[in-house]
Order: structure tokens, then sequence, then C-alpha cells
């Protein structure tokens, strides 16, 4: 069941704590929300206690009234205040894409709170290619009619990069990033995360942050990589594992920017950093 709690600057925000065991704090990508982690849920909450939060002006939390906090700072300020709220001293974190932004960072400023880190798709590089494509859609409805339409059409719209990806799947994808309503599918986030992340990278760039990855570098960490990825490349995930040699790493086949987590290789790197952490 969802539940809520209070920032120190007045949102409320949205997160939902199931399963018992190790705790597991889900951090989802740029405009996504929680439901993104129901795979895990499904498959961990028998050994770890699953942690799902809504970012602010995501999903269930409120809109920010000032664009400019939605910021890796910010919101890695946010999840700390849900431990805090919890009472939980240290975590591991599974970042998806933003979320492994925040979880890199909160290594590098609160390192005592972290028992360790799951990167999926998103590294101390991101790509230009997938950043202009995240800026093609960000903060736009995303033109389907219902879900069913979404469902038919998915497929197309996500290839080359996503193959023989399940109807449920595509289907379940659709209900947790949009919201049906008579005029159509609409986004389930504050529009103006668009202006934030279109200011953020003004020149199609974002700043590399090798300094964040390497606060990982005493803890344990996974990283799954969606084969087909345009935000983390082959290569700078290369690179994360020459500096980390300790590094749980897993390539999803067929996959893009970012695996849905139900995929037997990305759930085999959760399942193995349990066992080393748990």
């Amino acid at each position: 069941m969802t539940q809520f709690f209070t920032t120190d600057d007045g949102l409320r925000l949205a997160y939902d704590d199931q399963g018992s065991g190790h705790p597991l704090l889900c951090l989802p990508g740029l405009s996504r929300n929680m439901a993104d982690f129901l795979p895990v849920v499904a498959s961990f909450a028998d050994r770890a206690r699953i942690l799902r939060l809504d970012n602010r002006g995501r999903g269930q939390s409120d809109r920010d009234p000032d664009y400019r906090n939605y910021n890796v700072l910010r919101e890695g300020m946010d999840a700390l205040a849900l431990l805090d709220h919890l009472g939980l001293e240290k975590v591991s974190i599974l970042g998806t894409s933003r979320g492994g932004l925040i979880a890199m960072g909160l290594a590098a400023s609160c390192p005592d709170r972290l028992a360790g880190v799951i990167l999926n798709d998103i590294g101390p590089v991101v790509e230009p290619e997938g950043l202009a494509d995240i800026a093609s859609y960000i903060g736009m409805r995303p033109g389907y009619a219902s879900y069913d339409d979404a469902t038919e059409r998915l497929p197309a719209a996500m290839a080359p990069r996503f193959q023989g990806v399940p109807r449920e799947t595509w289907r379940a994808h659709a209900e947790a990033l949009w919201i049906e309503t008579p005029e159509g599918l609409d986004i389930r986030y504050d529009p103006a995360l668009r202006r934030s992340i279109l200011e953020a990278a003004a020149d199609g760039t974002l700043p590399e942050i090798w300094p964040l990855f390497e606060a990982l570098a005493p803890l344990p960490v996974g990283l799954i990589r969606g084969a087909n990825s345009n935000i983390l490349s082959a290569d700078t995930a290369a690179e994360m594992c020459r500096r980390h040699p300790g590094i749980l790493f897993g390539e999803v086949a067929d996959r893009g920017h970012v695996p849905f987590l139900d995929e037997p290789a990305a759930l085999g790197i959760i399942e193995k950093y349990l066992d080393e952490v748990a």
C-alpha cells in the first residue's frame, strides 16, 4: 500500500515498503515512478525489504512549484529524508538511470548511509545520443489513444533497441508511465521536468562524473546494461568494470535504455548482489 511522508520543504512524497530482509531502496529514472520496480518486489520481497520511492513531481508524489528543484542533489536529499522517516541508518540502492546518478551522488556525499549500489543502465558518462532522445519526448504526451493502443504500437516505436518484449510487459510499461484520459494517454509526472532537464543539458551534454563513480570503490556494486543502450555505452561500462574490479556486471540482450528488470540477466545481478550483502 502506498504511504507518504513530508520533506523539509513541505512536499508530500509517495513510497512503498514491502518485504523483509536487507533494505533495498529503489530509485526510478528521470520521468519514471515506483511501478518500474514491481518485478523486483515480485522476485525479492522474500529476502529483501523493498523500498520504492516516487521522486518529487513523479507518480503519486507532489509536484514542486519550483521546477529548479528537480535536480539530483535535491532528490538525493529526499531519498535520505525517506531513510530518516523510516529510521534506517544504511541501505543498498537500486538506481535506474536518474536513480543511479542520485546513488553515485550519495556515495560521494554520505557514504555511511550506503551498504552498496546497483546501477541500472547508467554510469558516469551519459551518451549525447541518448540525452537527445530523452529531450525529444520529456514533458510531452505520448500520442497514444489508450493503453491498448500503446500496447499495440510500442513494439514498433521502441524497435530496434527493444526486441522480443512480451505483450504483457509493454502493457505494464504503459500503465506505469502514463495515465489514461478521455483525450488519450497523459504523463504521470510534472511537465516542468522538461524545462529542468533542458536547462541542465543546454549544450546537449551532461558533465562526466567519474569522481562520483569512484566514490563507490569501497562498496559492493552491481551494474546492469541494456545491450542496445544509447545512454550507457559499452565502452563506459567496460571502463566502470576496470575501475571497480569487483563489480557484478550483466548485460541484457535485446534491451535498450532501460531494461525492465524482469529479465533473467537483470534479476541475476540483483540476486548475486543480495547474496553478497545480505
